[in-house]
């Protein structure tokens, strides 16, 4: 029997979607682990993005074209639709991106800066670049935490003011609280994540969770 990745009894949005495979929840336990070096970290951060971009891509329409093997002429199906925007939230966000360009190396790159004021918690804007066709794209927003759910949510309200209207969010962990705001501010969008943990402490801090994602990308703590 495979461990739980909801470490909590609190009802999920259905628009909720966490990615239990054994390969991701068997690095992902390496990366919790305090005394993993933040070059180890980065590297099983790729990983885990490479395979969780399986999983959003599962919904991808494809068409069949012909083709000529070494032996035969056949039908065989090829990526069809909407073209995808993968949208970085800075600073962390890049750790998501690496891995998912690894796999679809052809999408469009946007970045949303933003910083959690440390009182309010509420997100601060600082930077935004975001490609001129996004409305023409699927949006995936990548973010390894969605704690409260105060950027997320800015980064997804960023992505829809550019006429963006297909949009997908992915986290490494959640929280009950941030799925919770994020699923009332825009029901339309999936989350995808790997684990769902217990709760947030008074800091804002997802628990048990890896602690500061950013800090522990970059070793800057």
């Amino acid at each position: 029997m495979n461990a739980p990745t909801v470490l909590t009894d609190v009802a999920l949005p259905p628009t909720t979607i966490v990615v239990d495979h054994p390969l991701i929840q068997h690095k992902l336990t390496l990366m919790r682990r305090s005394r993993t070096p933040a070059n180890e970290f980065r590297l099983l951060l790729r990983e885990i993005s490479m395979l969780l971009a399986y999983e959003v891509t599962r919904d991808m329409p494809t068409e069949l074209i012909e083709i000529e093997t070494p032996l035969a002429t056949m039908q065989a199906p090829i990526l069809s639709g909407k073209k995808l925007c993968l949208v970085s939230v800075l600073r962390a966000g890049g750790g998501i991106l690496e891995g998912m360009l690894e796999i679809l190396p052809a999408a469009r790159v946007g970045h949303v800066g933003l910083y959690r004021d440390p009182v309010s918690l509420q997100a601060v804007e600082y930077y935004l670049k975001l490609p001129r066709d996004i409305s023409e794209r699927t949006a995936i927003v990548l973010d390894p935490m969605l704690a409260t759910g105060n950027s997320a949510v800015a980064a997804v309200s960023e992505v829809k003011a550019a006429g963006c209207q297909s949009i997908k969010f992915v986290c490494l962990i959640a929280a009950p609280e941030g799925l919770k705001v994020m699923h009332e501010a825009h029901p339309d969008v999936t989350v995808y994540a790997a684990a769902v943990d217990s709760h947030l402490n008074d800091h804002g801090y997802i628990v048990p969770g890896i602690g500061d994602a950013g800090d522990r990308i970059f070793g800057t703590k």
